[in-house]
């Protein structure tokens, strides 16, 4: 195969993605060896691929390879979520483009619409999965609407509603006016909003001209008070005790009541309470059994109990009501008011609390297990800073309302009678057997039977997405099953990728599925990602148009370096500022390498077995180099740090690799090398590409399919990760220290003005192994290295690597009169240097009451400097 001049990653990745698929390398099944499981968290079925999944599959992707390649059987499971409201309002947003309403076609109708909607779009994100590089066992593909899935979680809402932990009731909930449905406390956004406070009179039964004023910021909805609340021990308020007052403008009279959950402090100590309106007044209500009066429709109007503004949108309502209070000399004044508005995450709206009959999951004996799984560390957080925030969650648990006002999802399998009762069950034809025994009607028909027409929760499907991909019966829901292999062997997962906002309703709501239909956890390790966000620190978002988008980025950077890019910035449970240079630098790496293996391949191997000494030193460092590295790599990934384990990759490569390994054994003029240092030389680049390959899978296959010494048709995505666990420390001390005598000679030749090509010779005056003399030598350029003292009289450069003194002779090179001035300044600044800290010590209470540390470091800079000025006199008396 022809080499390039220059890498392409569009001709490669594709190439590459498709060969991977085509001799089945992503695919897992039971066997012998240690399994590594990952599910990946569905993205909604009509979504398209943006920053943050970008991240987290890219995070997935480097886990699932690194451990194929560690000799485990990986398996990633690839699906995604039917994401009820959020396709179900794109499917009627399409409806209604073409004329249609939702409620004009039956409820078959519509899912056919949501079916067809589902099969045109559903596929783009796995596409583009697989653009990124995504290693899924895309044959394990699953949805959470297929029909083997959906009969699990029927199953499990009837063990839980048989296990008395469902129920049915008229509950307060979170109702999105736009959607038509209920949604979760967790689905509600809360945003800061500068709004208005409205100090609005009641008038007092009985007494002509007084008023008892509230305080509200949502007049819309004084039509529904039942109350007005004082606290008991407020005296600005105690006059009102016992007292009647009017509502506004309907002229209803409600009781003043007296609890101390009022707040003396805000407003005028006076709460409206509006059951039906509010969560707060509804548990008021309850307790004080006041009525609940419900003024709006599910749309977010006034309906008729309301007894005006029916029809008006609740904030024109607002508008109007406030120019109508004021007009009737019942609006005290109006204030500017910042308070945080609760937003459903789904459509953006804001929440209108509502009291309505919902079905409710009862969690607080379900939460136990799945907090005590974290308390234990039995599941694992990363970071752990996220332990504090489940543990809060879980302790303050309430019962989840599972219900949706939709029709796109699983329909909540409870048949209701005509007596008005209903019977809960798989199907209808088990319905209707506990229909007739319940009622003892053996002559009932189905057409007797009305099934409910909500439908679950999203999140009632995807808790049982790690059990549910690989055993769609379920165990422990009260059927007798064969025991499933898959289940068995991939069960529990190893790690899970996730976001921090989804850790209470999707992480924990796993592990409590887990514990009560798996018989344990369902994952080993949770890694929680960071938000990605722009430069300004604002979150992604297609609202705020300030999100790339990925596919672009990969057509101009290449998969693996915007894979790069995303990881280098991506530290766990951090938030991620986005920055598109990052992927330029993941580019230029591809480059890097490309061209470093151009280099190498175009070395041909001579007829020289022996190698040169520097090349020989050589191949020793890198060896431990590349040991210390794999040693600190395997620790980062024990500890999630994928972000410190490639900049460490990068490193050895850009640095130790290129920069100084390939320098040194470098042929001086022909392009051959002796066989010893070119065989060292392969291996170590089949071995980078082998740690490398999991982060940067293309252009590792690519290169490593160029390299000899393994079978046609093999991959490097199977081949074995290198691995040590200690490495020769004083190897790479040595090799340290040749850096840094090189350093110092390269930035002495560029003080002065010498040619990189200019011969120099040295000596050496100290702790420097002999052996290390050709290594110093062929790096540096150096004619001689020699040892012992600097020779007589002899103009020259003297610095310091340790206690090592080195000296190179400049002669007519230099400029003595213009190096003593140079010299002297420098001599100067040393000595007022070392006269600072001289000072600072003998500061008693600075040496006394500083940390031990900090003044063990100024003593060293006190050697440091004392030494700088010993050898700066030494050059001026050669000099002068």
């Amino acid at each position: 195969m022809e080499l390039s001049a220059k890498y392409n990653p569009s001709e490669v990745e594709s190439k590459w993605y498709a060969w991977w698929m085509e001799h089945g390398l992503f695919h897992s099944e039971p066997n012998e060896r240690e399994p590594y499981t990952v599910v990946i968290p569905p993205p909604n079925v009509t979504g398209v691929l943006h920053m943050g999944h970008m991240l987290n599959n890219t995070i997935q992707d480097v886990l699932v390879r690194r451990a194929r390649m560690q000799g485990k059987n990986a398996c990633w499971v690839p699906g995604t979520d039917h994401a009820s409201i959020a396709t179900e309002a794109k499917v009627v947003a399409k409806l209604a483009a073409e004329g249609v309403r939702k409620h004009d076609l039956t409820r078959e109708q519509f899912l056919e619409h949501a079916w067809e909607w589902t099969r045109k779009h559903g596929g783009i994100i796995f596409e583009q999965l697989k653009k990124l590089g995504a290693s899924c066992d895309w044959e394990r593909t699953n949805f959470t609407m297929n029909e083997a899935y959906s009969r699990s979680v029927i199953r499990v809402f009837v063990d839980l509603f048989r296990k008395g932990k469902i129920y049915r009731g008229v509950r307060m909930v979170n109702w999105d006016p736009q959607a038509l449905t209920a949604v979760s406390d967790e689905e509600v956004i809360y945003k800061e909003q500068q709004g208005k406070l409205y100090y609005i009179r009641y008038k007092i039964k009985g007494e002509e001209g007084t008023f008892a004023v509230v305080a509200t910021t949502r007049p819309e909805t004084i039509m529904g008070d039942t109350a007005v609340a004082i606290h008991p021990d407020n005296p600005a308020t105690a006059g009102l005790r016992g007292k009647t007052v009017v509502v506004p403008l309907i002229d209803r009279e409600i009781p003043v009541i007296e609890d101390e959950y009022v707040d003396r402090e805000f407003g005028t100590g006076c709460l409206k309470v509006t059951p039906a309106h509010d969560i707060n007044d509804y548990l008021l209500g309850e307790k004080h059994r006041l009525e609940a009066i419900d003024i709006f429709n599910d749309n977010g109007t006034l309906n008729e109990k309301a007894q005006v503004y029916v029809g008006q949108d609740r904030f024109a309502a607002r508008r109007q009501i406030e120019k109508d209070l004021a007009a009737a000399g019942l609006l005290e004044k109006v204030e500017n008011y910042t308070n945080k508005v609760g937003y459903s995450e789904r459509t953006d709206v804001p929440i209108e609390p509502k009291l309505s009959m919902q079905w409710f999951v009862k969690m607080t004996e379900l939460a136990a297990p799945a907090l005590e799984a974290v308390e234990n560390d039995d599941v694992l957080l990363y970071p752990p800073k996220f332990k504090n925030t489940y543990r809060h969650w879980m302790e303050n648990i309430k019962d989840w309302c599972i219900s949706r006002q939709l029709w796109w999802g699983h329909r909540i399998p409870a048949w209701y009678l005509p007596d008005g009762s209903f019977v809960v069950a798989e199907n209808e034809e088990q319905a209707l057997q506990l229909a007739r025994e319940q009622t003892k009607n053996k002559s009932l028909t189905a057409a007797g039977l009305r099934q409910d027409n909500d439908c679950l929760d999203t999140w009632f499907s995807s808790w049982l997405w790690p059990i549910s991909v690989f055993d769609p019966k379920v165990p422990g829901s009260g059927e007798e099953v064969d025991p499933n292999r898959d289940l068995q062997y991939y069960y529990p997962t190893s790690d899970l990728v996730t976001a921090p906002e989804i850790l209470f309703f999707w992480v924990a709501r796993m592990i409590i599925a887990g514990y009560e239909w798996a018989g344990g956890y369902p994952f080993r390790n949770v890694y929680l990602t960071g938000i990605v966000r722009d430069k300004l620190g604002r979150k992604m978002s297609k609202s705020l148009g300030n999100s790339p988008d990925p596919i672009a980025l990969m057509d101009q950077y290449g998969a693996d370096g915007v894979r790069m890019g995303m990881l280098l910035m991506s530290p766990a449970g951090n938030d991620l500022p986005f920055d598109e240079s990052l992927c330029e630098q993941g580019r230029n790496f591809c480059n890097k390498i490309w061209n470093a293996f151009r280099l190498v391949k175009g070395w041909q191997p001579g007829e020289n077995t022996t190698p040169p000494p520097a090349s020989e030193l050589a191949v020793r460092w890198f060896h431990e180099a590349f040991r210390k590295a794999l040693v600190e790599i395997n620790d980062d990934f024990e500890k999630y740090r994928l972000s410190e384990a490639l900049m460490k990759i990068y490193k050895l490569f850009w640095d130790d690799f290129c920069a100084w390994y390939l320098e040194i054994i470098k042929p001086q003029n022909a392009a051959t090398v002796d066989k010893a240092t070119l065989g060292a030389t392969l291996r170590f680049f089949d071995f980078l590409l082998r740690v490398l390959h999991p982060f940067m899978p293309f252009i590792s296959e690519e290169i490593w399919q160029r390299l000899s010494g393994h079978q046609p048709g093999e991959s490097l995505m199977v081949q074995l990760q290198p691995y040590a666990n200690e490495y020769d420390a004083t190897i790479l001390a040595d090799f340290e220290q040749v850096q840094n005598a090189v350093t110092a000679i390269r930035t002495l030749r560029q003080s002065k003005n010498i040619s990189p090509r200019e011969p120099l010779e040295v000596y050496v005056k100290g702790a420097f192994d002999e052996s290390l003399f050709p290594l110093l030598q062929k790096i540096a350029n150096l004619s001689a290295v020699h040892a012992g003292e600097q020779p007589e009289a002899q103009n020259g450069y003297s610095f310091l690597v340790g206690v090592t003194e080195f000296f190179v002779p400049l002669g007519a090179l230099l400029n003595p009169e213009e190096e003593i001035k140079k010299l002297r300044e420098d001599l100067a600044y040393q000595q007022k240097f070392v006269a600072s800290i001289q000072q600072k010590l003998r500061n008693e209470k600075f040496v006394q009451h500083a940390p031990e540390q900090i003044v063990a470091l100024e003593r060293k800079k006190l050697a440091d400097g004392e030494a700088r000025i010993k050898a700066i006199e030494e050059q001026l008396a050669a000099l002068q």
